[in-house]
């Protein structure tokens, strides 16, 4: 599940499911890079990208001033931080990880 437009409280924070977000901007070329493996990834877990440009308070909040930045979230705690451009086998893993625990 990819969402773009979401509430999140409800899909990040009270998610029982581990969630990756996508802390990204349109004119960031590694974030354009990343986006085939976002959206691949959003096949077998939940995927939240937040655009900096448009959810700048959201991104201090997480402390985000580069990007792209990938979090990885279960039920509302931090539990995996990724700047830059990252293989998608580490963030797949990861999430494999989290949902059996």
């Amino acid at each position: 599940m990819l969402l773009e437009e979401f509430n999140w409280k409800r899909e990040v924070l009270e998610s029982e499911e581990p969630v990756l977000v996508d802390f990204w901007a349109p004119w960031c070329p590694p974030c354009r890079t990343m986006n085939p493996v976002v959206q691949s990834l959003a096949r077998d877990f939940k995927v939240c990208k937040v655009n900096v440009d448009k959810n700048q308070e959201l991104a201090a909040h997480y402390g985000v001033s580069s990007i792209p930045v990938f979090i990885i979230l279960k039920r509302g705690q931090v539990v995996a931080h990724h700047l830059g451009v990252t293989l998608e086998t580490t963030l797949r893993s990861e999430l494999e990880q989290l949902q059996r625990q």
